[in-house]
């Protein structure tokens, strides 16, 4: 069982820049992946990000792909966001999440944080 805990999100104006980071608890690294989710008001939870735990192979949806970056610690168990150049699209409640092996959902959800861009 993995525990994951966010943290790092707050209010940012159109254009600026903010780090989330999320410390996993547990056996995180007998996973494959994990990865970054969000969800706006109203929204279904959709895929921001991932990386695989071995080879750190990132994967990023279009919609971030050229302005996030997604990290991941193996000493520390934790995994990072950095995102710039945010635009009010980006407000949501991000989760990072787990996935057991290739193709499997993702799952041990945070409790998420929330991010707002204000235009």
């Amino acid at each position: 069982q993995v525990q994951l805990e966010e943290s790092g999100g707050g209010l940012v104006q159109t254009g600026g820049s903010l780090g989330l980071s999320c410390a996993a608890s547990g056996r995180p690294r007998m996973r494959y992946a994990m990865g970054w989710f969000r969800q706006a008001p109203g929204k279904e939870r959709e895929f921001v990000a991932s990386i695989t735990w071995a080879g750190g192979r990132p994967t990023y949806a279009d919609s971030v792909r050229g302005r996030f970056t997604i990290s991941r610690d193996n000493n520390k168990n934790t995994l990072t966001l950095e995102m710039r150049s945010l635009e009010p699209e980006d407000t949501a409640v991000y989760y990072c999440g787990t996935q057991a092996r290739p193709r499997d959902p993702f799952d041990s959800w945070g409790q998420g944080t929330q991010v707002t861009v204000s235009s």
